[in-house]
């Protein structure tokens, strides 16, 4: 996955943070809406659609997201995990060729907004829209109150054109971000590919963890992973970006460990076998290749150390080193 400045990406993707910062420039462009969560196959046919309107109409490609996500704002114990980090999604909108994303933020004011005024305020007064993709199911503004029926109708009134989507079906099974979460949760990578259109990943910058790896003598590369949590549990082969000039083979944990208060956050550890060198700082992708076994409590830490190296010698296995 590319590096992403969260200002300008490398194809000059902007980046434009808040309502507050639409200026008269920003008008006038052909949009979409939604969580994009993963950026399947289902949100890139979405996207693809946009770009072609895009092409056609000579204006500027735009995605409208809200951060946090509205059910992560409204429950945030209850929400599904994240397949992606908001990061890790601009880097795919940017690969797509997106020129702009409009990042809202999801508040209290967002939440009783009544859904004519958002579109008023966000596709009417803020981006000029001219042309809307949205999918059929999609619904915004105070009690989800508003759906296409409702952005159609406010186009006919400003004149802008509204087109529904519809889900995609891969070989007879609906594409769904909630369908990758549960194919991730029964580590079945293959049907979570087929529907990504990419192998299942996640990345981070490796920051200082508690050194317990290091005091065991399995030294780990903690990765921020700015989400409260995964939708992968346990320990698994993987392959990882951003350490060596390829691919380096590892064994990661996954988890979550308290923050402030009652929070938790998602947590990654990667061992990365046969590797030597400093990873603090550095970005690592890693991507997840099979799943060794789920989380597990220790009476002692020797009994955790056992276990790792039985964690260790299966990826080797894995990876045949």
């Amino acid at each position: 996955m590319a590096r992403l400045d969260l200002a300008r990406s490398p194809n000059s993707m902007e980046l434009i943070r808040g309502l507050h910062n639409l200026r008269p420039r920003h008008r006038g462009c052909v949009a979409t809406i939604g969580a994009f969560d993963g950026v399947h196959h289902g949100h890139q046919a979405v996207l693809r659609h946009v770009l072609e309107k895009a092409r056609a109409l000579e204006l500027p490609s735009a995605v409208v997201v809200f951060e946090p996500l509205p059910r992560e704002y409204l429950a945030p114990r209850e929400a599904p995990p994240r397949l992606m980090s908001f990061r890790e999604k601009l880097e795919v909108f940017a690969e797509l060729g997106i020129d702009r994303v409009l990042r809202v933020r999801f508040d209290e004011d967002l939440r009783t907004m009544p859904a004519q005024a958002f579109v008023q305020r966000v596709f009417v007064d803020g981006l000029g829209v001219r042309y809307v993709v949205m999918g059929d199911d999609l619904r915004f503004g105070k009690d989800r109150e508003g759906g296409f029926e409702l952005m159609q109708a406010q186009g006919r009134l400003h004149g802008f054109d509204a087109m529904p989507t519809e889900t995609l079906d891969l070989a007879g099974e609906r594409v769904s971000s909630t369908r990758i979460r549960q194919a991730l949760a029964e580590a079945d990578f293959e049907l979570a590919e087929r529907m990504l259109g990419r192998p299942y990943s996640m990345s981070g910058k490796v920051v200082y963890g508690d050194q317990r790896g290091r005091t065991l003598g399995v030294p780990t590369a903690n990765l921020e992973l700015h989400r409260l949590q995964a939708p992968l549990s346990g320990v698994y082969v993987v392959e990882v970006a951003g350490a060596t000039a390829g691919l380096q083979p590892g064994v990661a944990n996954v988890g979550v460990r308290p923050t402030i208060g009652e929070q938790f956050q998602a947590n990654l550890e990667v061992n990365l076998l046969d590797f030597q060198g400093e990873l603090y700082g550095r970005r690592l992708t890693v991507t997840f290749r099979g799943k060794i076994r789920d989380e597990m409590k220790f009476e002692s830490l020797d009994a955790l150390k056992t276990q790792i190296y039985k964690d260790i010698a299966e990826g080797r296995q894995f990876f045949q080193l």
